[in-house]
């Protein structure tokens, strides 16, 4: 603020406090109009006083010895200090899939903190509160997490689902299947949370298992939990079956690893009129499937069809790469087995058909050694890779297809690394299942961050892109002179700058 003469038409001198507000001056008072020096002079006395009062005291200037005055001053002026930058882009988002229409306040801030600061319910509601300035009573959370599991679950899963469909130009018949587990800090077992094979080797943890159904970009489309000692094999079609009742699917293309087929899930599929493509166990095969498929011999990168008696197809590719692959994990194994060997670790027990203990036999003298014979003729199948089919896609496309689940891969990565989705607190059924419906969403609001990120042709991984939205902080002050609170983004480095542009 300064004091303004302004001379008249009449010749009198009108005495104003002119403030500069948004790069423009405006007329904050006028004291006066008068043609007497005398009381011009008291006019701008007044004007004075008016100021000094505004700047508590203070007149503004930049004078060095009222440096640390003013200093003070706009510091005492802050009301509010808090992160914005992951509200900024991944709020964006967060409404652009629509899943700003679920009526539950804290959803939003469950999904997005679940991708910036993954942690307890208690540890989020205390990240909230630090960096948000969000108070919000840890009760208050579970009753959200019971509402979530009451009223809202369906309509998450849906709102992921119309959003991956307005998004993919591909078929959305098409679907990738896989399971994985995630224990628990507990030691107590329920009807849910069971010990069992733990893919995370948590074996001492009780555990659930997560079916997931991903479409060939990644995006989460919808899943289910079982108990954790439950088979693989039995979760995939009632996921599927619950998917394709939930949107009215008339054909399902399912997809999945070998790992999860059995002869009897590949029945009740061909039973329910599902298309697949699986791995195949190519050495389980009749002898007679067996001498075709080993009297192939394929170039790199090459592949047959061989048409079985069912009307499937198994289709064969061979890969140079994956035969060196193969070579070495067989001389791998064949090693460690030399080793338990001759240290006298090896009993008959361990003669398995799994894994490399398969090479196991018994002498005469019911001594335990290795069949050489065996692992020089597993060197036949070193390279070799089926699929098996009931499409009429190409054999080529079969194998395109089936190198997508490599996108699921990478989801359950994202959902137990970047989310932490695991280890899992509750032990309320309820509450379980809300929290994966949390890990779900927030999974899906990671895959659109890759996704425009791609678009925009941006260098930036999800992961910096976080990251850097992390130090993206909001300040407020409200001014001594007209109380009025002005806001602005604390924005320093050029990295931050350039991420905003992309998304406002």
């Amino acid at each position: 603020m300064f004091i303004r003469k302004k001379k008249n038409k009449s010749g009198s001198t009108c005495i104003q406090i002119i403030n500069k507000t948004s790069g423009s001056y405006k007329v904050f008072k006028t004291i006066g109009s008068s043609s007497y020096s005398k009381i011009i002079q008291n006019y701008i006395q007044e004007a004075q006083r008016i100021i000094k009062n505004l700047s508590g005291d203070l007149q503004l200037n930049f004078q060095e010895d009222k440096e640390e005055e003013l200093v003070n001053i706009f510091f005492d002026s802050v009301t509010d200090f808090k992160l914005m930058g992951p509200e900024i882009v991944l709020g964006k988002l967060f409404n652009e899939i629509g899943f700003n229409k679920i009526e539950n306040t804290l959803f939003r801030h469950l999904v997005i903190t679940r991708l910036v600061y993954p942690a307890s319910k208690l540890k989020t509601v205390d990240y909230l509160y630090k960096y948000k300035g969000i108070s919000i009573p840890v009760g208050r959370v579970y009753r959200s997490l019971d509402k979530l599991y009451e009223e809202q679950i369906e309509q998450i899963q849906r709102i992921g689902y119309q959003h991956s469909q307005r998004i993919s130009f591909e078929q959305q018949s098409l679907v990738f299947y896989d399971v994985t587990t995630l224990y628990f800090e507990a030691e107590e077992e329920d009807d849910l949370r069971k010990a069992g094979f733990s893919k995370d080797g948590k074996n001492q943890h009780p555990q659930i298992l997560l079916g997931l159904l991903v479409n060939s970009m990644g995006y989460p489309l919808a899943y289910e939990i079982f108990e954790g000692n439950k088979f693989e094999g039995h979760t995939m079609l009632p996921v599927i079956e619950a998917f394709k009742k939930r949107f009215k699917i008339e054909k399902l293309v399912v997809v999945a690893d070998a790992g999860l087929m059995s002869n009897k899930n590949i029945k009740e599929l061909c039973d329910k009129n599902y298309l697949f493509i699986v791995g195949a166990r190519i050495k389980n095969e009749s002898e007679k499937i067996k001498t075709k498929i080993l009297s192939l011999h394929l170039s790199d990168s090459s592949s047959a069809v061989i048409k079985k008696e069912d009307g499937q197809r198994l289709i064969i590719g061979y890969s140079s790469q994956r035969s060196k692959k193969d070579e070495h994990n067989r001389k791998r194994g064949l090693v460690k087995l030399e080793k338990s060997i001759a240290t006298g670790k090896l009993t008959k027990k361990q003669i398995t058909n799994r894994g490399y203990n398969k090479y196991l036999k018994i002498d005469g003298n019911a001594s335990v050694s290795i069949d050489y014979d065996k692992f020089n003729d597993d060197a036949r199948w070193d390279g070799l890779k089926g699929y098996l089919t009931n499409t009429s896609l190409s054999k080529q496309e079969v194998i395109e297809q089936y190198k997508k689940l490599w996108q699921i891969e990478k989801t359950f990565r994202i959902s137990k690394t970047d989310l932490r989705i695991r280890p899992i607190f509750h032990y309320n059924n309820r509450r379980i299942r809300a929290h994966i419906s949390i890990a779900f969403a927030a999974c899906l609001l990671y895959k659109e961050l890759e996704r425009q990120l791609k678009i925009k042709k941006s260098v930036l991984s999800p992961e910096r892109a976080i990251e850097i939205l992390k130090t993206i902080y909001s300040m407020s002050i409200i001014t001594p002179y007209s109380k009025k609170q002005h806001t602005r983004l604390i924005i320093k480095t050029e990295e931050q700058k350039q991420l905003l542009e992309l998304f406002t």
